[in-house]
Order: structure tokens, then C-alpha cells, then sequence
């Protein structure tokens, strides 16, 4: 049995330092009768609990190389991945995957929902890989896997019967891509339908552009509530929300609230496809997360894609994307740029449904240490975790940088 106690850790709802006890993967308020515990002293750095990543796609990752970039577009990002995709082998998304998945750990990222391509043209390949690496990667990061029709469910024979296929051998809930579909609110149909047949979550890529007509948003709503599937229903993207006024978005925002409809935003995505049919007063595009949060929607802020045509940037780490947002979205006070930190974190495991998140004693000891002077600057400077640990169990350290100042001697500077 494990057993750690770490001394003189700040806490980010807390003044002064205090010791957290961590016994068999959880934190404890004491320790068994008995235990002898092992000491890990903070000096005064600041813990928080690992961060959430609520949607992204391990399969498709790093194939930049292999694309031909030239409008940006949802579409041409669509054809190029498409093409890519024929090439794929379960070792190739395997290796992949692996890259982003040590970054993301590296960045403090403990929990991770991955969306997985199913279709008749990759088969079960991409699920058998991220199989894998959920195995491979157990301790240090927790996968969950959401198999999607990326290539549209209705108008793709053999898509339907894969991805209860996937379903049967381990995946754990369902993904929806409409605006793909010959009947994007059939598709939406059928989806909750499976789920509620197979008793498993819903995530939906979802209004993916910026003309506020024709949301699919308004039929995930009423499925939500036909279904009963409340507060286990996703949108990501939604992209149209930010080009409601503000009346009708708060609206929009209630609708959503009393639904249990969550939202994820994905920054760096959206920023990077939306808007390019505008030269000048070009708009963000991003689902207004503040709005919806005071409405009271459950949201997050995730990566999405990294290194390929969807969005060619990244380095999988959560608090660059809650500072992008941020940035983008004019949130800077104090108490703003916590929510963004939560929408990484706390909002997050609500949205996965995670009972155990924290650093409470119940919870499972997942958590990041953090050189930083708050929980708001972590995400106002762009802080990198110093160390992570999954169950209570260290998983990365990363060395503190070293100015080489001049009159140094050589034996110092490569000390």
C-alpha cells in the first residue's frame, strides 16, 4: 500500500500551508494505524487537481506531414484527413497517439476523453490502438474513449452496426458528427437512440460555422429531454452560439442550463477554422463560455486536434488553451481567469461525470504541483506544472530553467 504525506503545499481555496495525506491512491484525512508514510515537502508550491481534457482525437493526431494545407477550411480539413485516414495501421495511430499522450501528461493532464473515427473505411482500427494506449498510459493518465461517425452515420452503410460494435468491445460512450450527415436531425435521433439502448453518454461535434440559422443545437435539446439524458449530453464547438445577440444567447444559455445540455469550447480549432470569409472585423467564433456558465451550463475548454488539418498547432497543454481563451474572450480579472482554470479542472470532471476529482479525502489523488503565486496566474502566465501524480504516484517532474549569467565558470554552467 501506498502512502505519502506532503508538507507545506498551498492549496488554491486555502491561506497558509498544509499537509495532504495520500494512502492507497486517495486522499485521506489520516492515515491507517500503523502506515509509515513517506514525505514529499512542496516549500510552498501550489497543488491543484490534475486537469480534464474533454475532447480530443488521439487518432488523427500529427499527420501534418502527410496533408496538403491550402484554404483552412472545415471542409478541405475534412478531405485531407479523409485521404490520410486510408493509410492508417494500428501501430501508426498507436505510435501517434503516444506522442500527444506523453505531452499531455508532462502538462499536468491526469483525465482524457478522445473521440475516435468510426466508419466502414477505417474500421475498429483506431479504437483497438487507443485501446491500447488506455492500457499503456493507465498510470498516468485515465482514457475515455467516445467512438464517432466522422464521415456521417445515415448516409454511410456499415457505420451504425461499428459503432455499436465499438461499443460492445469497450468503448465508452458515443459521439455524433450531424453537420456531416445527409440527415444531420436523423442522425441526432438515432444517436440518442443507441445510447439509451446501450445506457451510455452522448458527445456531439455540433454547429460548426458561424451563421446563427439552422442549429442542431435546438434538436440535441429536445432529444435531451425526450430521452431523459440529461446532464449526460455534450456539444462541442458550437460555434453559432457566438453569433446570437445577447438576449437570445442567454436564451439560448437557460435552454441549455435546464436541459443538462453541457458545452465545450475548443479554442484553438474554432479560432483557426471559423471567420475566414471575412477579411476585416474578422469574429472569434468561440462559444461565449462566460454567458453560458452564469446561465448555469456545465462547460469546458479543450484542445481538440494537435498537428494536423484541423488545427495545426499544440503542445497539449490545457492552461494554454484556458489562457488562449481567455485572451481571445477579454476575461482578466481575477475571478474570470479561475473560471477558465475550471473549465479545464472542476467544470470538466462534472462534465465527465468523474465522483472522485479533487483533493479532498474521498478523492482519487490526481494532482499537479504548480511554481506559481495563485491558481488565476497559472493561467494568466501560462504555467507549465513542475510535477505530476497519478494515484499519488509520481508521473513527471520537470527541471526549473537556469539563467547562464556572465562570469559564470564553464563547471557552472554545466552543473
Amino acid at each position: 500500500m501506498s502512502v505519502l504525506r506532503v508538507i507545506n503545499a498551498r492549496l488554491p481555496d486555502q491561506s497558509g500551508l498544509c499537509e495532504l495525506r495520500i494512502e492507497d491512491g486517495h486522499f485521506v484525512s489520516s492515515f491507517s494505524p500503523g502506515q509509515s508514510a513517506g514525505t514529499l515537502d512542496l516549500k510552498g508550491r501550489l497543488v491543484l487537481p490534475g486537469l480534464l481534457e474533454t475532447h480530443i482525437h488521439l487518432d488523427k493526431a500529427c499527420i501534418m506531414s502527410r496533408c496538403h494545407l491550402q484554404q483552412g477550411t472545415l471542409a478541405e480539413a475534412v478531405e485531407q484527413t479523409r485521404q490520410a485516414k486510408a493509410s492508417f495501421s494500428e501501430d501508426d495511430v498507436y505510435q501517434r497517439g503516444a506522442q500527444v499522450l506523453e505531452q499531455a501528461i508532462i502538462q499536468g493532464t491526469t483525465h482524457m476523453r478522445t473521440h475516435v473515427e468510426i466508419d466502414p473505411q477505417i474500421g475498429l482500427t483506431g479504437l483497438h490502438a487507443v485501446q491500447r494506449l488506455r492500457e499503456d498510459y493507465a498510470w498516468a493518465i485515465s482514457l475515455q474513449i467516445c467512438v464517432f461517425p466522422q464521415e456521417g452515420m445515415l448516409n454511410n452503410p456499415g457505420t451504425e452496426a461499428l459503432l455499436v460494435r465499438a461499443l460492445q468491445q469497450g468503448a465508452d460512450l458515443l459521439g455524433g458528427c450531424p453537420y456531416t450527415d445527409s440527415d444531420p436531425d436523423g442522425q441526432i435521433e438515432r444517436l440518442f437512440a443507441l445510447a439509451q439502448e446501450h445506457d451510455c453518454d452522448l458527445d456531439f461535434h455540433l454547429d460548426f460555422d458561424l451563421n446563427p440559422n439552422q442549429m442542431g443545437l435546438n434538436k440535441v435539446i429536445s432529444c435531451t429531454e425526450r430521452f431523459g439524458w440529461q446532464g449526460r449530453v455534450t456539444v462541442g464547438h458550437v460555434t453559432k452560439l457566438s453569433a446570437l445577440p445577447r438576449d437570445e444567447l442567454l436564451r439560448k444559455g437557460a435552454q441549455l442550463a435546464q436541459a443538462g445540455v453541457n458545452v465545450t469550447c475548443l479554442p484553438s480549432t474554432d479560432l483557426f477554422l471559423t471567420g475566414r470569409e471575412h477579411f476585416h472585423n474578422k469574429p472569434r467564433g468561440l462559444a461565449p463560455l462566460a454567458q453560458l456558465d452564469q446561465c448555469g451550463v456545465t462547460c469546458s475548454l479543450s484542445t481538440n486536434n494537435i498537428d494536423n488539418p484541423f488545427t495545426p498547432y499544440g503542445d497539449a497543454s490545457l492552461v494554454r488553451q484556458a489562457n488562449l481563451f481567455a485572451n481571445v474572450s477579454q476575461l482578466g480579472t481575477e475571478a474570470e481567469l479561475l473560471r477558465c482554470l475550471a473549465w479545464v479542472s472542476t467544470e470538466s470532471a462534472r462534465l465527465l461525470r468523474l465522483p472522485d476529482y479533487g483533493l479532498k479525502p474521498g478523492c482519487k489523488a490526481d494532482f499537479v504541483v504548480f511554481d506559481a503565486p495563485s491558481a488565476a496566474a497559472v493561467v494568466a502566465q501560462i504555467k507549465a506544472p513542475s510535477m505530476g501524480f497519478k494515484a499519488g504516484r509520481q508521473t513527471f517532474v520537470r527541471e526549473q530553467p537556469q539563467l547562464l549569467m556572465p562570469g559564470l565558470e564553464v563547471s557552472q554552467r554545466l552543473a
